[in-house]
């Protein structure tokens, strides 16, 4: 499902005008990644939750040159599902 469909999919489920709710999706998300950038964790009780994973620092290979390279620690997003989420999609 594409964000165009799923704007589609709640406007005729809710009644609202489609540019409102493409509104609200389109905040949604910019308030999720800036919470996200920040290094807070987003938690969505029935959903899931949109956590910060620390990537520790490691020796990688650039396999074109045949040379190790070091790969710094760095913040990876990851989302967890909850159960409830998991027992539907299984």
């Amino acid at each position: 499902m594409t964000k165009a469909e799923l704007v589609a999919e709640v406007a005729k489920k809710t009644g609202i005008e489609r540019v409102a709710v493409q509104a609200t999706i389109e905040e949604m998300m910019s308030a999720i990644k800036e919470a996200m950038a920040e290094g807070e964790n987003v938690y969505f009780r029935g959903f899931g939750t949109f956590e910060i994973v620390r990537r520790a620092a490691k020796i990688g290979r650039n396999i074109t040159k045949n040379t190790s390279v070091e790969i710094p620690e760095h913040n990876v997003p990851k989302f967890k599902p909850c159960k409830e989420f998991m027992d539907m999609v299984k």
